[in-house]
């Protein structure tokens, strides 16, 4: 693109052949009607479906689309990765099974001047025990670490002011289990603009529920979080 443009869109995606044109097209006519200049960086985690085939057809078809190709890293790392790729004014992140879809982005989108960091609360979810179990476990801990914590802190669907964005990473480690979850501590704890705005998920398909496995990656996601609000604070 000859110019910055103003929203980056980045997606994570993982063996998600089924879902992720969708997803990148919903998302590019969603920022065409709204006039908003952008870019799509879609990261392709390493899949082992068409997922990466996929996305190299619709990235001749779809203008804004960048493709990105790693060998597998985990979803978090992912994450960070297309924040680091992100050239716009506004970075907006999604998932690639876009649980929440294009509908509240308006909303987010004329709210953000008054905000550094705009949050969707997720509602109407089905959560295991573990699942729930975990996300409990990490309000807490934010809210310990920062001072203030937010119902949904690991929420996906988050539209962030790329300066203020940029500044948070330096404190983010590449390799993070849950980016999303350290980037809303540290941006409580500085005080910064953050509001939740609630949003209505769609039922999640073609991928299982995290078992009591995902308790042990929580743990550790855990422990990076307090090495990361110790180095912030001492930084």
């Amino acid at each position: 693109m000859s110019t910055l443009p103003e929203l980056s869109i980045v997606i994570p995606a993982y063996n998600e052949e089924a879902a992720i044109a969708g997803t990148v097209r919903s998302w590019a006519a969603e920022a065409d009607r709204l006039h908003i200049p952008h870019e799509l960086i879609v990261i392709d985690d390493g899949s082992t479906d068409r997922t990466g085939s996929v996305l190299e057809a619709l990235a001749a078809q779809v203008p804004s689309l960048r493709v990105r190709h790693h060998a597998n890293r985990g979803h978090g790392p992912t994450i960070l990765d297309g924040y680091q790729q992100a050239t716009g004014t506004w970075v907006l992140q999604v998932d690639s099974d876009d649980e929440v879809g294009t509908g509240p982005f308006e909303g987010f989108w004329r709210a953000r001047n008054d905000h550094d960091v705009l949050i969707g609360r997720r509602r109407g979810r089905t959560l295991s025990l573990s699942r729930r179990l975990l996300s409990a476990a990490a309000r807490g801990v934010v809210r310990l670490l920062f001072g203030r914590t937010l119902a949904d802190v690991n929420s996906p669907y988050r539209l962030m002011r790329r300066s203020v964005l940029a500044v948070l990473l330096t404190h983010v480690p590449s390799d993070t289990f849950a980016p999303n979850v350290a980037i809303s501590g540290l941006a409580l704890g500085r005080g910064l603009r953050v509001t939740e705005i609630d949003v209505p998920c769609r039922p999640q398909t073609g991928r299982p529920a995290p078992g009591w496995g995902a308790m042990g990656a929580g743990m550790r996601s855990l422990v990076q979080l307090l090495s990361i609000a110790s180095r912030a604070q001492s930084g």
